[in-house]
C-alpha cells in the first residue's frame, strides 16, 4: 500500500493534520457577499475543528472580508494548535471577479485588516494570493517580510506560481507553502509539486476534487471508489493525500454533512496499483 503521513509541519514548526478545510464556500454565491445562513457557516467551522481539522485556509477576498470575519466570530480565540492561513493580493469587483493588486501599502493594509477580522495578534500563514504583474514581487514581499519581523505574520506562502517564481520569492522571504490548482484531472502543476517536495514546502491544492467527465457515474474513478465504499469526491481527496507527503488538501463546503463526508477520505488506503489505475483513467 502507498504510505501516507497523517501530519505535516508547515515551516518546520506548525504541525497540522494534512486534510484541512478551505473556507471559500462559506460565503455567498460567486464567492461574494454573505452566506445564506451565517449560523450554519459558523457551525461548519466549529464542526471541522471538533472533527480534528487544525488547518483552515481563507482569504481576505472571500466575500470579500466575510470568510475571515466568520472564522474570527466562530473560532477566536483560536485553540492551541489550530492554524489559520489567509491570503491577500486579489481584489474583488463583483461575483466571480478578481484582479491582482500587490502594492506594498495595499498588502500591509490588508494584513492589518485580516488580523482585526480574525481577532488574532499573528497570522500563522499569510499567502500572496497572486503575483501582481504591475508590481515587482520584491516590493510586494518586502512589505510582508517587514510585517513578519514585527511578529504579525509567522510564515509566508504563495499561490498560483511556478518553480522559478518560488525561487525568486525565496530570495526575499522564506516560502513555506504554495497553493495552486491541482487535482487528479488537472496536473499541470506537477513540476511545482516536485519542487515543493524537494524543498519540503507545503503544497496546498485548490479545487482538489475531480470534476466533469472524470467524475461521471460509471467511470473508472466511480468504479474504484465503489470498491472502497466511497464517493468519487472522497477518492479524489484520498489520491491527493497519497500523491505526496507535502500535499495538504483543503476541500471546502458550506454543509456540515458534506464536511464529514470529505474528512472520511483520510481513512481510505490506496495501493500503488490503484494509484496508477486512477492516474491512467484521468489521463484518458
Amino acid at each position: 500500500m502507498a504510505r501516507t503521513e497523517a501530519t505535516f509541519k508547515i515551516g518546520g514548526d506548525l504541525t497540522v493534520n494534512r486534510l484541512g478545510f478551505g473556507a471559500m464556500r462559506i460565503v455567498g454565491k460567486g464567492v461574494w457577499g454573505e452566506p445564506s445562513d451565517a449560523s450554519e457557516a459558523k457551525r461548519v467551522l466549529r464542526r471541522a475543528v471538533e472533527l480534528g481539522v487544525n488547518f483552515i485556509d481563507t482569504a481576505d477576498s472571500y466575500g470579500p472580508e466575510v470568510s475571515e470575519r466568520l472564522i474570527g466570530e466562530a473560532l477566536s480565540p483560536f485553540a492551541k494548535g489550530l492554524v489559520i492561513a489567509t491570503k491577500a493580493g486579489l481584489t474583488r469587483q463583483g461575483p466571480d471577479k478578481w484582479a491582482p493588486v500587490g502594492r506594498p501599502e495595499y498588502l500591509t493594509q490588508q494584513v492589518e485588516m485580516s488580523l482585526r477580522r480574525l481577532k488574532t495578534d499573528v497570522i500563522d500563514l499569510w499567502q500572496l494570493h497572486r503575483i501582481d504583474p504591475k508590481t515587482p514581487v520584491e516590493e510586494s514581499l518586502g512589505a510582508i517580510a517587514k510585517l513578519q519581523k514585527e511578529g504579525k505574520i509567522r510564515h509566508v506562502g504563495l499561490s498560483e506560481v511556478k518553480p522559478a517564481e518560488i525561487d525568486r520569492a525565496r530570495k526575499i522571504v522564506d516560502i513555506v507553502s504554495v497553493q495552486n490548482l491541482y487535482n487528479v484531472g488537472d496536473r499541470s502543476h506537477e513540476d511545482v509539486v516536485q519542487h515543493c517536495e524537494k524543498h519540503n514546502i507545503a503544497f496546498i491544492p485548490w479545487f482538489p476534487v475531480a470534476a466533469g467527465k472524470l467524475a461521471r457515474p460509471g467511470g473508472k474513478l466511480d468504479e474504484v471508489s465503489k470498491r472502497h465504499g466511497a464517493t468519487v469526491s472522497q477518492l479524489s481527496i484520498a489520491w491527493l493525500l497519497h500523491r505526496s507527503p507535502v500535499m495538504l488538501p483543503i476541500p471546502g463546503t458550506s454543509s456540515a454533512a458534506h464536511l464529514e463526508e470529505n474528512l472520511k477520505a483520510a481513512d481510505i488506503s490506496l495501493s500503488d496499483a490503484e494509484m496508477k489505475e486512477i492516474e491512467t483513467a484521468a489521463a484518458q
